[in-house]
């Protein structure tokens, strides 16, 4: 998997790299600016004149014949601008015309900022021009003639307070039109500024960026809430640290492939026999979808639990799939005596009274168990007794309002707009639901978001080169509990059921694309196997 970290983790890592002896803040800070515009010629190699003439030599064209290339570089108050002021040093030195504003006072730099600072005044024939917090001077900064790119250094990863001020003009509508128009790029060090790193939750404004050039590892915020939509693309560039060892720090949910194979030896019941219970009649779509998943995915065995009323409907709907009368709660308990059924499902159409009546039945069975829809709200009021049945051996997969009814008070303190970073995040919340449920929580969106009651954490996310908007329809998310459910009855521990289930459903999207509804999900996992040579 691959780490996602917070500021504080970051900062901890590097610091611990440099009291080694290993390396120096200033060296630290020279490799991030060389990062950035190594990544700035790659996403428009059309502006690198490396090697075209020898460094320092008169300004490089541009794309039109005889225009120089030109940049601006805000550059903040504290390490973010030091990133900023070898930014410009670079750029220069290949040729660029380049504008250097620093929100702040220069004495009060950190050290090693203060360094790059010197270092730029050096190259002689430039000047940084020093802004503060009123718009003085804001129209020359917001529009900068004839400008290629702004470098936005202002910030990064290290905003606590909501990012205002004249850099903050940048993140106005009009001036986003504006530098639409005129072709203008915007690239962020680190995080665009007003972006928190920690939650992706934007703290005033934010420069939306066409490109973000991180370090070392992505960071939480580019993945969550307002992260996808303020970065950009994303880039991450070495400079030279090691990785973190630790269970609390989150990572991007993928797959062991090797598990995902099926045994060579064995039977059917060798790979687990789910339980999906359905709702009554004209209610078992969702039911027979999450089933579809699960057999798809790979248990060995499925059947539907239906009511007498639903039996003849189900029972024209499906072919490979097994069909089991569960009436109530007695039936339930007859079914559950096989001690094969190894994995069950509770809730896609399942009603919110036959949920009342069989969740509580299915959980003392003690079984790996899915509570999906249905089944969470059934219980919105009476969470507590939820709580008190539930087992290590679930999973439940809220969506945004399903998480809200179960979990009133951690939901409103993600509601609630941020004052100061690092801001309340998804990751927080969906961290603090498990360890009140005492289960692995799957927080629903575009940014999916596990959790186990020990802190462990990853994020499923859909969005840059793996966004899937064609996901929002209709049984969507029975289909993903289904997934779930499959790889429980083969095994898998709840947590790695839950993070396999999540990137499998984002990548059947992707293989179907535009006009994907649910029914085509579970169809696609051929393919995708194939693809992961499974």
């Amino acid at each position: 998997m691959t780490e996602l970290l917070t500021a504080a983790q970051m900062r901890a890592i590097e610091q611990a790299a440099i009291e080694s002896g290993e390396v120096t803040g200033l060296e630290l800070m020279e490799r991030a600016g060389r990062g950035v515009v190594e990544a700035i010629f790659e996403e428009w190699p059309e502006w690198d004149r490396r090697g075209a003439s020898p460094s320092r030599s008169p300004r490089y064209l541009g794309p039109d014949e005889g225009d120089p290339l030109r940049a601006v570089v805000l550059c903040g108050p504290g390490n973010n601008g030091g990133d900023g002021f070898v930014v410009a040093r670079l750029l220069r030195e290949q040729g660029w015309e380049v504008e250097v504003f620093l929100y702040g006072d220069p004495e009060k730099l950190p050290p090693d900022a203060r360094v790059n600072y010197e270092r730029w005044l050096d190259e002689g024939d430039v000047n940084v021009f020093a802004v503060d917090a009123s718009p003085s001077g804001a129209e020359y900064l917001l529009l900068p003639k004839d400008t290629d790119l702004i470098v936005d250094g202002a910030f990064g990863t290290g905003l606590t307070r909501p990012f205002t001020g004249v850099f903050s003009l940048l993140a106005n509508t009009e001036t986003r039109a504006l530098l639409r128009d005129r072709d203008v790029k915007v690239v962020a060090v680190d995080t665009p500024s007003g972006l928190c790193a920690d939650s992706g939750r934007v703290l005033g404004n934010v420069i939306v960026a066409d490109l973000t050039v991180t370090f070392h590892s992505k960071k939480v915020g580019h993945v969550l809430g307002d992260g996808p939509t303020s970065c950009g693309k994303v880039q991450t560039k070495s400079i030279g640290l090691e990785t973190a060892k630790s269970s609390q720090i989150v990572q991007m949910a993928a797959v062991d492939r090797a598990r995902l194979q099926k045994k060579t030896k064995g039977h059917k019941y060798s790979h687990g026999h789910a339980l999906i219970l359905s709702g009554g009649g004209g209610k078992t779509g969702a039911a027979r979808l999450a089933a579809r998943g699960a057999l798809r995915i790979g248990a060995g065995l499925v059947t539907l639990g239906v009511p007498p009323a639903a039996v003849l409907e189900v029972a024209s709907q499906i072919t490979a799939l097994m069909l089991q009368r569960v009436e109530g709660k007695d039936g339930l308990v007859e079914v559950l005596s096989d001690p094969r059924l190894n994995a069950l499902c509770l809730g896609p159409g399942l009603g919110v009274e036959r949920a009342r009546e069989l969740v509580p039945v299915a959980l003392a069975a003690r079984r790996a168990t899915v509570l999906d829809a249905d089944a969470l709200s059934a219980f919105a009021d009476d969470r507590d007794a939820l709580f008190a049945q539930l087992h290590e051996n679930c999973v439940l997969t809220p969506h945004g309002g399903e998480f809200a009814r179960l979990f009133p008070d951690i939901a409103d303190n993600l509601k609630a707009a941020p004052t100061q970073g690092p801001a309340y995040s998804k990751v927080d919340a969906t961290r603090a639901a498990a360890k009140r449920a005492g289960c692995v929580v799957l927080f629903k969106g575009s940014d999916t978001v596990i959790a186990a009651p020990d802190g462990r954490c990853s994020v499923n996310s859909a969005s840059y080169e793996r966004a899937a908007p064609w996901l929002a329809t209709a049984g969507s998310g029975d289909v993903l509990a289904g997934f779930i459910t499959g790889l429980l009855a083969r095994g898998y521990p709840p947590l790695q059921a839950a993070e396999t289930a999540a990137w499998l459903h984002v990548e059947c999207a992707l293989q179907f694309g535009p006009g994907l509804i649910a029914e085509d999900l579970p169809e696609q996992l051929p393919d995708v196997f194939r693809k992961m040579n499974i």
